[in-house]
């Protein structure tokens, strides 16, 4: 190819004088070019004119083009050692001033945001979306919840400073898949110039069209691969984010999240999930455990940023004082028992390990437990109740709109089970059963419950806690 028919191409895609262009290109997808990259790079600059400006992304190797943009002596290079680009042209110091002094460097007041201000394209010329630098713009503006920090070093007139800048982007992305909704809104050229696939499109239309979609879902631009760690670390960055903003606390059941404790951190950290409810380990009941193994797995736990919200089991011990030491030995101050006449007593001394006590309808209706209940209130006695609609769909009842309701068990419970199940006590999936989990979940957060939320045991058989959590987030989500 040489420079008249670059010239032709990029005028057919819709290209003219004044116009800014932020590229991203790949010289070797277009085929033989008569004098390589100088020739592609005055095809541009003929094509944009002397009022039209050329901008190229020049953070790390990102092809020959950018190199012989960045190496041309009246090409302006922005400030900022992250995300930097270079420019040739009417606007290039408008663009690329004080890019160091953004908050981001790829959103407000940085190069990619003024290109798009001033009404500039973005052009991927023989190069898909993943070379698309303006995605991170788009990221940026949202403030994605897996957006960390970044620092470094700046060289300014004053001297070096150390900056710091907000919601960089990080590992792997499928921006590729993006391309469809660009596609798909009529706003996006495309062509070829030579053998390369070439793009081309306001940065505005492709900030607006992508901001909306990450709006709607803040995974957007993630991939659906299980295998892929960083889009799972960062899919879980996201639920973690979004059970920040409930009242509620999540948590999840250790039978649920795995049999030993590596896997169940990997499992929770995969999943988001802060809180774990110690009920079975190594497939035994957790408080059967040594002492010491009950310990270390506590210190694992904590030491991968997940809480015990509470040891479970799944029976009354003949002696609850072994119990209760146990449980103080760990360091964990609540206990979750089946509820039964001998609530009271059981109380009285946890509260003198100053162990809290939540109880479970583990096979009692909802009036059994409201009398227990009430009279542990009257009696000035505190405990939680674990309220278990599976449990209460068991005993043939309707958790929400007979249990919940008629028995005034809301006063009194500090967790509520996420779990579904029919009538004849088979589990279901959440919303599927007799359990009205939705009904619960909905009206438990209107009211600003903070206790604890959580992925029950029962679920375990259904799917792992990854997808459990899923399926509580599509609940969510529903109310």
């Amino acid at each position: 190819m040489n420079k008249d028919e670059i010239k032709r191409g990029f005028r057919a895609l819709g290209l003219k004088k004044g116009d800014i262009v932020l590229l991203h290109s790949s010289l070797a997808s277009m085929g033989n070019v008569e004098g390589g990259a100088e020739t592609v790079i005055d095809a541009f600059l003929e094509t944009l004119g002397k009022t039209g400006t050329l901008v190229v992304p020049v953070f790390g190797k990102l092809g020959v083009l950018t190199e012989a943009v960045k190496g041309r002596p009246d090409a302006v290079v922005s400030d900022c050692p992250k995300g930097t680009v270079a420019a040739i042209g009417a606007d290039a110091q408008k663009i690329c001033v004080d890019h160091w002094k953004a908050d981001t460097a790829h959103g407000e007041n940085t190069p990619y945001l003024k290109i798009a201000q001033l009404g500039g394209y973005v052009c991927l010329l023989g190069v898909d979306q993943d070379r698309n630098t303006t995605m991170h713009s788009v990221e940026a503006l949202l403030r994605l919840p897996y957006l960390s920090p970044t620092s470094g070093e700046v060289r300014t007139p004053q001297g070096i400073v150390q900056k710091t800048w907000q919601y960089y982007p990080g590992p792997h992305r499928d921006f590729i898949g993006l391309d469809k909704l660009l596609r798909a809104s009529g706003k996006m050229k495309t062509g070829k110039i030579g053998r390369a696939a070439t793009r081309l499109i306001k940065a505005q239309d492709l900030i607006e069209i992508l901001s909306e979609a990450g709006r709607r879902d803040p995974a957007f631009c993630l991939c659906d691969n299980p295998e892929c760690a960083d889009c799972v670390a960062q899919r879980a960055a996201i639920f973690r984010d979004s059970m920040s903003k409930e009242d509620f606390k999540l948590a999840a059941s250790a039978a649920l999240s795995g049999r030993y404790v590596p896997e169940i951190i990997e499992n929770l950290q995969r999943a988001g999930i802060g809180y774990v409810e110690l009920d079975f380990l190594q497939g035994k009941p957790a408080h059967l455990m040594l002492a010491e193994k009950l310990q270390l797995a506590v210190k694992e736990l904590a030491g991968s940023n997940i809480a015990v919200s509470g040891l479970r089991l799944p029976g009354v011990p003949a002696d609850i004082k072994k119990t209760l030491q146990l449980a103080k030995d760990c360091g964990i101050n609540r206990l979750i028992l089946p509820l039964g006449a001998d609530a009271a007593a059981l109380t009285g001394q946890a509260e003198a390990e100053k162990i809290a006590l939540s109880f479970c309808n583990c096979g009692v209706t909802g009036s059994y437990a409201a009398i227990i209940m009430k009279s542990l209130a009257e009696r000035g006695i505190r405990a939680g109740l674990t309220f278990s609609p599976a449990e209460f769909a068991r005993c043939g009842e309707k958790p929400f709109l007979g249990t919940y309701n008629s028995g005034k068990l809301r006063k009194y419970m500090d967790q509520l089970d996420i779990e579904d199940g029919n009538f004849a006590g088979m589990p279901t999936a959440l919303a599927k059963g007799n359990a009205e989990i939705k009904e619960l979940v909905s009206i438990l957060r209107c009211a600003g419950f903070s206790g604890f939320m959580t992925l029950s045991a029962t679920n375990r058989h259904r799917g792992n806690v990854t997808a459990i959590a899923t399926e509580f987030q599509q609940l969510l989500n529903e109310i």
